[in-house]
């Protein structure tokens, strides 16, 4: 018998991990009706794969488009709401990040994630203040990724970053654009992974822009109906997405 601590990590030595071929992470909120399966240990296959369930009156039952779920209701054309194309081991998941940005009444002001690291946002905000010249000093910042999902990998940082921009311009983004690119400290975005199968996951749900890394464009086909931007910096993703 053993059990897993807060931060989802087996308790105590691995031997209760060593003893068996295959652990597994049955994840999800008690406020959602999904849940995630994925491995982190297996020793007959990958552990680079999940499974997305919906509980229903029969039972679990397993989702065939789970960004289509995910995305099912958000709100377009509000402000501090953008989309990311995100990899789940080898899924790629269309998730909303959803920012709120509101003057502060503390001396220092509140910086809360949910469903990201709350050092990212940290140092997110950091490259909007001294990069954009964002007064973000007297502002108290609110980040959720919508349904419950957790974001570890850095191609979230480019839609956090336009999500909060838009949040303190007041000022909306389309809501067919999409947002994928790691964000470096001087404010440059980097080059991220399996960038074909995260636009082609936007291209499927209808999305018409998908703003990424410059170093990302060439050397792929991209899909019909979608256009590819390629960015370098953060002025210049704030630039197409706030601007037009």
């Amino acid at each position: 018998m053993g059990h897993v601590t807060k931060e989802g990590q087996i308790a105590g030595p691995r031997l209760l991990e060593h003893m068996v071929d295959t652990v597994l992470y049955f994840e999800g909120d008690e406020h959602h009706a999904y849940r995630i399966l994925r491995a982190v240990k297996n020793r007959f296959g990958s552990t680079n794969e999940m499974g997305i369930f919906e509980m229903k009156q029969s039972g679990l039952k397993g989702v065939n488009n789970p960004s289509e779920m995910f995305l099912e209701e958000r709100s377009t054309n509000v402000p501090g709401s953008t989309i990311v194309a995100t990899m789940e081991g080898t899924r790629p998941l269309l998730i909303e990040v959803q920012a709120l940005v509101t003057p502060t009444t503390f001396n220092n002001p509140r910086r809360m994630a949910t469903g990201i690291d709350h050092n990212r946002l940290s140092l997110l905000m950091a490259v909007l203040e001294k990069k954009e010249n964002y007064l973000l000093q007297q502002q108290d910042a609110y980040i959720k990724v919508a349904g419950g999902v957790k974001l570890t990998e850095p191609a979230v940082d480019l839609s956090v970053i336009v999500a909060t921009a838009s949040s303190f311009k007041d000022k909306a983004v389309d809501g067919l654009d999409c947002y994928i690119g790691e964000v470096g400290l001087t404010g440059e975005i980097r080059r991220v992974s399996r960038i074909e199968q995260r636009v082609q996951e936007a291209a499927k749900l209808g999305f018409k822009r998908v703003i990424i890394p410059k170093n990302n464009i060439g050397g792929w086909t991209y899909p019909e109906g979608i256009q590819v931007i390629g960015v370098t910096t953060v002025h210049e993703a704030l630039s197409f997405a706030l601007h037009s």
